[in-house]
């Protein structure tokens, strides 16, 4: 028998705990969002009876079908994926919060669409990655200043991937941009618009963005283990 998703979860909430511990900050302060790509409803259930409350979705059709069969109201619904603005009828109607919000096109269609207002983080892309999506961080300003004024949408901060390095500690400096950045906007005071969530650090780094003032931590693989990406996923937005 290998190791259960409950004592992955215990794993990964102690690591969070000496993170936090070492930062110097509460634990209530950073929410774990456990990832679900690819990852079947019995082991979801089996995660939110090891405690887990919080899950993130990539894909609105997939994440649909499971929340429509676990129907556990006790559940929040993180979008972590690359969303399109076909799928934002959707994804304001499942998720209690989207973390991907790159573009004022899809902040509009996603506040037209919206039936009560919805919270939402900007994707900034600080390494500039051409394969992955987000705004830079001039980009991420003025997308707040006009996510300011949208009636359905509440900006809470922002969400970053920076790229993968064997060494967390390479990380560090993504990180740090990211909160200094959520600073700077902060200070803008714009209405209906409030930097209080960071959204940064997965399964290999996530103590280092801990450190530098993450609030949400996007974990899959430490919990449900390696994944295989199945056929015609890709696709889906």
């Amino acid at each position: 028998m290998g190791v259960s998703i409950a004592e992955n979860l215990i794993s990964v909430n102690e690591r969070i705990k000496r993170a936090v511990r070492k930062a110097g900050r509460d634990t209530a302060e950073v929410t774990l969002i456990a990832v679900t790509k690819f990852v079947e409803p019995k082991q979801i259930k089996e995660a939110v009876a090891g405690g887990a409350h919080a899950f993130g979705e990539n894909y609105v059709q997939e994440a649909k079908e499971k929340i429509e069969k676990i129907k556990d109201k006790s559940i929040k619904w993180h979008f972590i994926g690359a969303l399109q603005k076909n799928k934002a009828k959707f994804a304001v109607e499942y998720f209690d919060m989207i973390h991907t919000l790159d573009s004022l096109e899809l902040a509009k269609e996603l506040d037209k669409r919206a039936k009560a207002p919805i919270d939402v983080l900007i994707q900034v892309n600080i390494a500039r990655e051409k394969t992955k999506a987000g705004v830079d961080a001039d980009g991420a300003l003025k997308l707040a200043r006009a996510i300011s004024g949208l009636e359905n949408l509440r900006l809470r901060g922002l969400m970053t991937i920076p790229p993968f390095f064997d060494n967390p500690e390479i990380s560090r400096p993504y990180f740090v941009t990211l909160r200094r950045l959520a600073e700077h906007i902060n200070k803008e005071h714009l209405p209906n618009v409030s930097m209080r969530d960071l959204s940064m650090g997965m399964s290999h780094d996530f103590e280092v963005a801990i450190e530098e003032g993450a609030t949400m931590v996007r974990v899959g693989t430490a919990i449900f283990g390696p994944r295989k990406e199945k056929a015609g996923k890709r696709k889906q937005a």
